[in-house]
C-alpha cells in the first residue's frame, strides 16, 4: 500500500474520531441545556404557585381583617353635663370605645373635672364654642374670642389644647383658619337626637345610614341620647366595627 493511501485512511479515521467527539459534545451540551431549562421551569412554576397561594391567602385574610377593622368615630357636642358625661363615660369604659367630645367652653369652665378624665380616659377634646352661638353670625373678633376662650379653658382642665373644632351648626368661618389654626370636623350621620326622647329612634336613624369612616354626632346632655350611643356601639361592634376618635379617623 502506497504513502498515500496511508494518508487518506489516517485523514478518515481522524475525521471520524473528530466527528463522534464533536456530535457527542454536541449530545451533552444539548442534555445539560434540556435538564437545565426543566430545573428553571419547575422553580417558576413552583414560584408561580406559590405567589397564587399567597394571594389568595391575603385576599382572604384581608377581606377578613377589613371587615373587623372598619372604623367609625363616635361624637359628642355640647358638654360636659354634670348628669349625663359621667354616665356615658362609664358605658365608654366598660366597652372600651375612645369618643371625640366637642366641648362648650362655659361648661367646661363649671365641670373641669369631666373634661379631665374624659382625656386621662383616653378620649379626645375639641372645640365647640364658648357658648353654643352661630359663629358666622360674630365678628371675626368676636369668633376667634369664642375659640380661644374654650380652648383655654380645655388646657386648664385637662392640660393640653385642642387642635379640632366642630362649629355649632357647622357655622365655621373659613377666613379664621390661619388665626386660629384648627382642623374643622364636621359629621356624617346626624340622628337628631337632640330633638327625641326615643333612643330606639336614634338608633335606626344612624344604622340605616352607617358606613366605613363614618362620623356619628350624637350630644350627651340627655338620659336617651346616652341610651342610644351604648344601642349603637353594641350593634356596630357586632357588625365588626372598630370605634376611634376623630383624629383617628382623619390622619388615616
Amino acid at each position: 500500500m502506497h504513502l498515500g493511501d496511508w494518508e487518506k485512511i489516517r485523514s478518515k479515521i481522524l475525521y471520524s474520531f473528530l466527528l463522534f467527539v464533536v456530535s457527542l459534545a454536541v449530545g451533552i451540551l444539548a442534555a445539560v441545556v434540556v435538564e437545565h431549562c426543566a430545573q428553571t421551569r419547575q422553580r417558576e412554576t413552583q414560584i408561580e404557585n406559590a405567589h397564587t397561594d399567597y394571594k389568595a391567602a391575603s385576599a382572604s385574610g384581608g377581606k377578613q381583617s377589613d371587615e373587623l377593622t372598619k372604623k367609625v368615630a363616635l361624637t359628642f357636642d355640647d358638654g360636659p353635663n354634670p348628669d349625663y358625661t359621667p354616665v356615658l363615660l362609664d358605658e365608654l369604659k366598660k366597652r372600651g370605645v375612645p369618643a371625640t367630645f366637642f366641648v362648650l367652653g362655659t361648661e367646661v369652665e363649671q365641670y373641669p373635672k369631666l373634661v379631665r378624665r374624659a382625656s386621662e380616659e383616653g378620649h379626645l377634646i375639641g372645640v365647640h364654642s364658648y357658648k353654643h352661638v352661630n359663629l358666622r353670625q360674630l365678628s371675626d373678633q368676636q369668633a376667634v374670642e369664642q375659640v380661644n376662650r374654650t380652648n383655654e379653658a380645655i388646657h386648664a382642665a385637662c392640660g393640653q389644647y385642642a387642635s379640632y373644632i366642630r362649629p355649632p351648626y357647622g357655622c365655621w368661618k373659613e377666613d379664621l383658619d390661619y388665626e386660629v389654626q384648627m382642623v374643622e370636623v364636621l359629621w356624617d350621620i346626624d340622628p337628631r337626637d337632640w330633638a327625641t326622647t326615643s333612643a330606639d329612634l336614634v338608633v335606626q336613624r344612624v344604622l340605616q345610614d352607617v358606613e366605613e369612616n363614618s362620623i356619628i354626632l350624637l350630644h350627651d346632655a340627655s338620659e336617651s341620647s346616652v341610651r342610644a350611643a351604648c344601642m349603637i356601639i353594641d350593634r356596630l361592634q357586632a357588625q365588626g366595627y372598630t370605634f376611634v376618635t376623630v383624629e383617628e379617623l382623619l390622619m388615616e
